[in-house]
């Protein structure tokens, strides 16, 4: 369920949670934004725990006069607390904070995670505390445009029934939006934002290389207004914004790009073929590939480009728009 900003403006005060003293367990790139996004919402940042020089400096930039102690000693000033260190090392930490007693009932226990909901939180909540699961749909830079970003940002919100409201306005306080994902449904849910988010990064910083041996000076600069289309096309329309060889069944061009790979990019041509049969069976599937081409197509995919490479093209391509991307994972780590 997604709630407009606007349907939560009126939240009475007595809805709101009060003025918190709020901690950080991980001054990665997540938690100092968020704490600081809080700040500007009332609350108040009183402690954050952080090992690396990066993390130290970090937590300095976006929170400071906040002293930095032990994670211990962050729940033990705090009313919230963030704990925003990466995935895997997220149950292990919950688990020692409430074995050593740090958790206090009644205190606010907040993860980032996306790939958990609250049950990871079941130790602080023997304890007594009151779980949150709030994953904010972002990649974050460690600076402070993280806290700007924030403005209209989806959270994947995961909460007993009972803290619902409290969620959602500690979402909304820090200015994003909450969309309530089931506690079952998160690993499909971070799936997702991964497959788009953290895999665009990866295809645009291969494509910036391959411009750069093709002797674009600027890639960045060539790609920034098509990849901007190819988003905007791809999150209006979806699959039906697909363009390219691929959609149109070029199996000629398809079986050149594998030869270039090849020669010039071979670490590339793994992931141009996976994209391409995927891209081959969506379009196929929603009847932009047609059925006679798809044969040829499918084919040199199938051999991995390597019959007729460099061959000429075949078809007639239906418009002259270049291949466009698809295209976010949001938080919650030391390092991220």
């Amino acid at each position: 369920m997604n709630a407009p900003h606007a349907a939560h403006e009126s939240l009475d005060a007595r809805d709101r949670p009060a003025r918190l003293t709020v901690g950080v367990v991980g001054a990665g790139r997540v938690g100092p934004a968020l704490a600081a996004a809080l700040r500007l919402a009332g609350h108040r940042p009183v402690a954050v725990s952080g090992v690396s020089d990066a993390s130290v400096r970090r937590a300095a930039t976006l929170l400071p006069d906040v002293p930095l102690v032990t994670p211990a000693e962050v729940l033990a000033r705090a009313e919230l607390v963030l704990l925003t260190v990466p995935d895997d090392a997220l149950p292990g930490l919950v688990e020692g904070l409430a074995e050593t007693g740090a958790v206090r009932p009644g205190q606010l226990i907040v993860h980032t995670s996306g790939r958990y909901g609250t049950r990871v939180l079941e130790p602080a909540l023997r304890a007594g505390a009151l779980p949150l699961a709030l994953h904010p749909a972002m990649t974050f830079t460690g600076t402070s445009v993280d806290v700007q970003r924030l403005a209209g940002c989806a959270f994947g919100v995961t909460a007993p029934e009972e803290l619902r409201l409290a969620a959602e306005a500690l979402v909304i306080e820090m200015g994003g939006e909450p969309e309530w994902v089931a506690e079952e449904a998160r690993p499909l849910y971070h799936a997702a934002l991964a497959l788009g988010a953290n895999h665009l990064v990866t295809l645009v910083a291969q494509s910036m290389e391959l411009l750069r041996t093709a002797g674009v000076e600027a890639p960045d600069r060539m790609l920034g207004p098509l990849l901007g289309a190819a988003l905007d096309n791809a999150l209006r329309s979806g699959d039906a914004a697909l363009t390219g060889p691929v959609a149109r069944g070029d199996a000629g061009t398809v079986a050149a790009h594998v030869a270039q790979l090849r020669e010039h990019a071979p670490q590339a041509v793994a992931g141009y073929l996976a994209m391409a049969r995927t891209t081959a069976d969506r379009a196929l599937a929603h009847g932009l590939l047609k059925p006679e081409l798809a044969e040829d197509l499918l084919d040199v995919l199938a051999d991995g480009g390597r019959p007729d490479a460099g061959g000429p093209e075949t078809g007639t391509p239906d418009d002259d728009t270049p291949d466009m991307p698809d295209a976010p994972d949001g938080a919650g780590g030391e390092d991220r």
